[in-house]
């Protein structure tokens, strides 16, 4: 089997070759099967396995680890049967211990790596140099930056695809400007494009930038390719922010870069919120800021201004994931901000998330890009999650996990977001409390229903002591108690717990409350299980 590991420093262009060899690989007829699965975390490659296990394996959407399962044995070659002809691409892993599902569980322990077929190829992008990448007969490509002469070459050629010439020795100088960085390339590649501005204007713009410029990715780059990353940067949302409409690129682009680099939808950038943020925050300089509200179709135009100066990738034709954003312009963008800017970013980020997550998720592609945004908005803002409280975003991440079969996954998601709750606004606190119920109601859908009613007798008498007896929380943590006493098969001591429930659902919300509704329907299932199916019925 092929199986080749594209790794280098960012901005080098390895998604851009591994995209170009899928490419070309589908073209020619190689393949039977191609698969391009994003990498950076281990929930977006356990969706793309089990996507492709719905649709080859006829396997269960409901249950994502079995569907993932079933497509991996899929690939694995089979005695008498035709041979697949298969790629998969592993994009931009972060860490090789995502590859690994369950790995403190050796019941439900299993591999995300491809299995051996001598009719499949492995590809994989990353950053990381870690040995158990390189095992097993991978091959390692170091993809570095461009040759002096490969630099002059692309720019000579971006240039004469719009009518442009320029002098070779000013190309060449302003290759060795930006230390051959084909990220950097690209975005001068833009600028000179869209100002017309010549190339030695343009290099004299870059020193009279970089010299007002902190290094803005100090550990990501070497010093002389992040100084000058920082300045073509700077010069080009400069120059994006003059483009109608005008003084919105600039506020579009650091809410992207608190989102997910490989995918972000056009539904969230385009949300209430997000539009709220731009007409809030539009830039103060250059053109007079226009008033007024921000439609949508407002920020679709900001985002075509990024896309012009190759600040972003934008095609509206993918939507789930129509907005691409490298890392390395992500950081720029958030280091040129203040600590409280990046805050209120964070936050505006999250409504946005809300806004566009459907209730109930029908579109399972839109529902996974939605929880890989919130889990890249937890890396890059987590604590502005916490203020002044947990954001409902992290609440809706774990529904979605449990409501798309991730369970265990769910299970894990609140744990830890007890807990950091817990640090952050300490254990009394109505999210920290609201998080224990959520891990318990999780716990008991696994299975674990005596463990899920221990944890909310603890829950309840914590909350008891904080809010008093009839507060509407306590009265769901009493109804998910009686329902995990059911489950326990006390179906005698659930009806009674549903009984004193019923009572004080009526006093407080009064006899036609929804809720006080469902605890009658759950008072006759539990006095039919406990034997009583007249009184059941007649309930």
């Amino acid at each position: 089997m092929l199986s080749q590991v594209l790794t280098g420093m960012g901005g080098v262009g390895k998604t851009q070759l591994a995209a170009d060899y899928a490419r070309a690989a589908w073209d020619d007829g190689c393949l039977d099967v191609l698969v391009w699965v994003t990498a950076s975390a281990q929930s977006p490659v356990v969706s793309g396995y089990a996507q492709a296990g719905v649709e080859l394996c006829r396997a269960d959407p409901d249950d994502p680890d079995l569907a993932a399962k079933q497509f991996l044995a899929w690939l694995a070659p089979k005695p008498g049967q035709r041979s697949c002809r298969w790629l998969i691409v592993l994009d931009d892993i972060a860490d090789p211990n995502d590859l690994i599902v369950h790995p403190d569980d050796p019941g439900n322990r299993y591999s995300l790596w491809p299995p051996a077929s001598p009719h499949g190829r492995v590809l994989l992008t990353t950053r990381r140099r870690d040995a158990a990448l390189f095992g097993d007969g991978r091959r390692r490509i170091e993809v570095g930056l461009f040759t002096p002469a490969e630099s002059a070459a692309y720019l000579t050629a971006a240039l004469n695809a719009h009518g442009r010439t320029e002098p070779a020795d000013q190309l060449t100088n302003l290759a060795s400007d930006l230390g051959h960085l084909p990220l950097a390339l690209a975005q001068a590649a833009a600028y000179l494009i869209d100002s017309c501005e010549s190339v030695a204007t343009y290099r004299g713009l870059l020193a009279d930038r970089a010299t007002t410029l902190t290094d803005l990715t100090p550990d990501a780059l070497p010093d002389d390719q992040a100084t000058a990353l920082a300045a073509v940067w700077s010069l080009s949302i400069d120059r994006a922010d003059t483009l109608r409409p005008a003084n919105l690129a600039r506020p579009m682009l650091h809410l992207a870069a608190m989102l997910d680099a490989n995918g972000i939808p056009q539904t969230v950038l385009t949300s209430e919120p997000a539009c709220a943020h731009l007409a809030t925050h539009r830039t103060t300089t250059g053109p007079t800021p226009k008033p007024g509200p921000v439609s949508p179709s407002d920020a679709v135009r900001a985002l075509r201004a990024l896309d012009r100066l190759s600040l972003i990738d934008h095609q509206p034709d993918t939507p789930h994931q129509a907005v691409r954003v490298h890392q390395l312009i992500q950081r720029a963008t958030r280091e040129n901000r203040t600590p409280h800017q990046n805050d209120q970013a964070a936050r505006t980020a999250a409504d946005a998330l809300i806004a566009a997550w459907p209730d109930p998720e029908r579109d399972t592609d839109l529902a996974q890009a939605l929880r890989t945004n919130t889990d890249a908005l937890t890396r890059h803002a987590d604590n502005a999650l916490y203020r002044p409280d947990t954001h409902a975003v992290l609440y809706r991440l774990g529904r979605s996990l449990g409501e798309s079969g991730q369970i265990t996954a769910a299970i894990e998601h609140f744990d830890r977001l007890a807990a950091t709750a817990r640090s952050h606004l300490g254990p009394d606190h109505p999210d920290t409390l609201t998080t224990r119920g959520n891990l318990a109601l999780w716990q008991g859908r696994a299975g674990d229903a005596a463990g899920a009613a221990q944890a909310f007798t603890d829950l309840l008498a914590d909350w008891a002591r904080v809010l008093g007896p009839d507060h509407p929380d306590i009265l769901t943590t009493r109804g998910n108690l009686a329902t995990m006493r059911g489950q326990t098969g006390d179906a005698a001591g659930a009806a009674q717990a549903y009984a004193d429930l019923l009572a004080d659902r009526a006093r407080v919300l009064g006899p036609d409350h929804p809720d006080t509704l469902i605890t009658r329907n759950n008072l006759a299932i539990m006095r039919g299980r406990a034997g009583d199916a007249t009184g059941a019925a007649q309930a």
